[in-house]
């Protein structure tokens, strides 16, 4: 598995877990492009799991949208629409803010002080290496996640996650937006980590402003 970084210190998890992982990692960077067919037997065959593993990691994605199980057809990668895209914005703010805020509430001493080191992750070696960025990225959603501690709102935020880094990774301008996305996640990991939820806030709402405004831009072009 050292073609997903993101998993390499993850080798006691269950195969479906995995499959589920690196299925998102695939379709995320476009190694799975958008309307691409594909098969339990190839992805079995390209991870190395066995096929159920893989069937119920694609039944999963299935449920997030980011696949699309045929009967008698096959499985398709999800396409990408740019007003749906809008349309799960105005779903995404507010979960997103419910989320960091219970999080800023809830997280423990240690759960604080990993998110300031994410925070200066984010600032540092994720703002100049993409790759790195995805992994700090997923650590980051994972701890937010973790620290809110409520399942309910967690499951929604999910889907949604996996949809929007897909989204902007196939629009993004690696160079240009990278170093300011870096920035608006690093502010939102050091005010959770601060506990403060007006800050807390304010820049989730400057991050979810800006991917309204990236979106936006599409739309129009």
């Amino acid at each position: 598995m050292n073609d997903y970084p993101e998993l390499a210190d993850d080798d006691d998890l269950p195969q479906s877990e995995r499959a589920y992982r690196v299925l998102e990692q695939l379709i995320i960077t476009m190694e799975l492009e958008p309307n691409a067919m594909i098969s339990e037997a190839m992805l079995s065959k390209r991870l190395g799991i066995g096929r159920t593993p893989v069937r119920d990691a694609l039944q999963r994605r299935a449920s997030e949208h980011l696949v699309e199980i045929m009967p008698r057809r096959g499985i398709r990668v999800s396409p990408i629409d740019l007003k749906k895209q809008m349309r799960l914005l105005e779903v995404r703010r507010p979960l997103e803010l419910t989320v960091a805020k219970l999080a800023a509430r809830r997280a423990g001493d240690k759960a604080r002080a990993t998110l300031r080191d994410i925070g200066g992750s984010f600032r540092n070696e994720a703002s100049k290496d993409y790759q790195v960025f995805l992994v700090i990225d997923r650590q980051f959603n994972e701890m937010i996640t973790e620290a809110a501690d409520n399942p309910y709102a967690i499951d929604m935020l999910q889907t949604l996650h996996g949809l929007s880094r897909r989204f902007w990774h196939y629009y993004h301008r690696h160079d240009e937006d990278l170093p300011r996305v870096c920035e608006l996640h690093a502010d939102i990991a050091t005010a959770v980590a601060d506990g403060d939820e007006k800050t807390v806030e304010t820049t989730v709402n400057a991050h979810m402003d800006y991917i309204h405004d990236f979106t936006l831009s599409l739309l129009q072009d």
